[in-house]
């Protein structure tokens, strides 16, 4: 029996009770992790960068020829129904879009019909102090998936690279991976993207690197600019991290997050240094900002 608190979760087109919300087992994102998603959070109700979550999904969709059966602007409505039908101000939406059911074989062609999912609920990746103390990472053995495989630059539900550089974190008893590319250059993390600084300035590794091109970091990018900062998309070496003066990671649940720690050496002074504190400050007045999304109705 569902409780009358449950969450309501929106599958093909009906909402369910989280405890009745089901797919079949035969559901290729299931047996294949084939599929795509996003997540994307909400502010006071505003869905931050709404739009552009909903176009890197359909790009992701693209990359894997998925088409998904609903339009864009069919998709940003029931995004916001989730929101609304669930009464959820501060939270976040996560959207998967499945294969669909097909056999237990992998011939996409059998799947006449893709899953289409939407959560509404709460998230939080690092505890409570991470934005005040930083994370503490090491440097994983997983190389990061080349642009010539299975890319990150689709947001995809195979994770399990993520997954595995994720665990060699949890073994090593801290609070995050930072993976390279196959080149031995830093690509990101687990599920953020990265940036360190140095002398005032800040660098981002590229898409070449094996990055997902992430919402936020587009959006801190920009922010840097309107700061005033000097910020470069380039290729950064271990070395590079290790010697920055700041290092801090972005990503839709992750926001801004400093790095104070990476394979046992402090990064700078070992605290979140001015230039992070600065942009944290800015993206938090960002984040209430209704040009930077769409606003949930909940009437």
């Amino acid at each position: 029996m569902a409780s009358t608190s449950e969450r309501l979760v929106y599958i093909d087109g009906r909402f369910y009770p989280a405890s009745e919300a089901k797919i079949s087992v035969f559901d290729h994102g299931l047996l294949y992790g084939d599929g795509v998603f996003e997540g994307i959070r909400v502010y006071n109700g505003l869905v931050f960068k709404l739009k552009e979550h909903i176009d890197r999904l359909y790009d992701s969709a693209k990359i894997i020829k998925l088409d998904i059966p609903m339009t864009k602007e069919e998709m940003i409505r029931a995004v916001l129904e989730t929101l609304k039908v669930n009464g959820i101000r501060d939270g976040y939406v996560r959207i998967v879009v499945t294969r669909g059911i097909g056999d237990l074989g992998l011939d996409p062609r059998k799947c006449p019909k893709p899953t289409v999912i939407i959560i509404a609920d709460v998230i939080q990746i690092y505890e409570t102090e991470a934005k005040e103390k930083g994370l503490k990472a090491i440097i994983s053995s997983v190389r990061r998936d080349p642009v010539d495989a299975t890319t990150h630059e689709a947001k995809t539900l195979n994770y399990l690279n993520s997954i595995l550089a994720k665990i060699e974190a949890n073994d090593a008893g801290v609070d995050e991976a930072i993976m390279l590319d196959h080149r031995g250059l830093v690509s990101e993390g687990t599920g953020d993207n990265i940036f360190v600084v140095k002398a005032g300035k800040i660098y981002t590794p590229p898409r070449a690197a094996g990055i997902l091109p992430g919402i936020t970091r587009a959006r801190v990018i920009q922010l840097c600019r309107e700061l005033g900062y000097e910020v470069y998309e380039r290729d950064i070496t271990v070395a590079e991290l290790l010697t920055a003066d700041e290092v801090f990671v972005t990503g839709t649940a992750a926001e801004i997050t400093p790095i104070t720690m990476v394979n046992g050496r402090p990064i700078g002074d070992g605290r979140p240094g001015p230039i992070t504190r600065k942009l944290m400050e800015e993206f938090r007045r960002l984040t209430r900002d209704p040009r930077e999304g769409v606003l949930v109705s909940y009437d």
